[in-house]
């Protein structure tokens, strides 16, 4: 492998990016986070995203960066949609290698260690996914994006929490402390301000409501909606894992939150994730590096 190579594990969400810089042996060297770079959001925002990342994790190792140089291994929402793809490989940088997957299959990759078992990966969106054995087909469901998909995911649960602070403002629903949070949370007290932050949402705005329905997790309405969310996982399981025999991790800023609400049957297998999606994205870049000095 050559020697001057330096690999970088992406992790690119509708949230924000996630950086692994490493030297061609995989040793790290520096992280570094910057703005979303879910490809829903724009290819053109994804990139400038990422080479923020790459360039503040060059900076922090002391390294000058070379595109020319860098292999990256990037786990993306939103690469099932082939379009989006297609416009994500056009852009690229002139890099080494690059090798670009679901962040579904990075997760995996991190959470497992490559070895089998399943993720589900709970953030701004939401998606799952499986290998049943080691260096296994990754299988995937959910993930079909907002707003109709992602099921417990951040945006999933700010769609339906925002729904309480409507009501609580046209009387249909107390005018409580959770109403009052949600309410404070997107700046509006009154109709016609909420209705204005409701025209500009997007997937992330929503998102950022799910910490408001964690902090009241104790309310009715709150707690219907988690619990609707541990079902949703719960499926999610079911549909990768009939055998009922692979360990589960759950993944993303909204996977420690949600652990309570996983079905109890599904409990005994949940396991703690070895790594996290970026260190996923390493091991993708480590391969990618592999198969070029296969070519060379």
């Amino acid at each position: 492998m050559n020697k001057d190579l330096f690999l970088i594990g992406v992790d690119g969400g509708g949230t924000g990016t996630r950086i692994v810089l490493a030297d061609a042996q995989g040793r790290e060297l520096a992280q570094a986070a910057s703005g979303p770079s879910g490809l829903g959001l724009g290819v053109e925002r994804a990139w400038l995203a990422i080479a923020a990342g790459c360039e503040q994790a060059f900076a922090n190792a002391g390294v000058a960066l070379d595109w020319s140089r860098c292999v990256l291994g990037c786990g993306l929402a939103g690469v099932n949609n082939r379009d989006w793809l297609a416009s994500f490989l056009a852009q690229a940088p002139a890099l080494a290698g690059l090798a670009v997957e679901s962040d579904a299959y990075t997760t995996l990759l991190g959470a497992h260690g490559g070895a089998h078992g399943v993720i589900v990966a709970l953030g701004t969106g939401s998606i799952a996914a499986a290998a049943d054995h080691e260096g296994g087909e990754c299988r995937i469901v959910g993930g079909y994006g907002f707003p109709s998909g992602d099921e417990a995911s951040g945006a999933w649960l700010g769609v339906r929490a925002i729904v309480h602070a409507q009501h609580a403002l046209d009387g249909r629903g107390p005018n409580d402390d959770f109403a009052q949070a949600l309410l404070a949370h997107v700046g509006a007290s009154d109709r016609d301000a909420l209705t204005v932050w409701l025209c500009e949402a997007n997937q992330t705005a929503y998102a950022s409501l799910a910490r408001v329905v964690i902090a009241h997790r104790t309310h009715p309405f709150a707690a219907r909606l988690l619990s609707a969310a541990g079902v949703e996982i719960g499926k999610m399981i079911a549909a990768l894992d009939p055998s009922a025999s692979l360990p589960i991790a759950l993944c993303g800023g909204l996977g420690a939150p949600l652990r309570e609400y996983v079905p109890q049957a599904y409990q005994p297998r949940l396991r703690e994730p070895l790594a996290d999606s970026a260190h996923g994205g390493l091991r993708l870049a480590q391969r990618e590096a592999g198969r070029l000095a296969g070519e060379g």
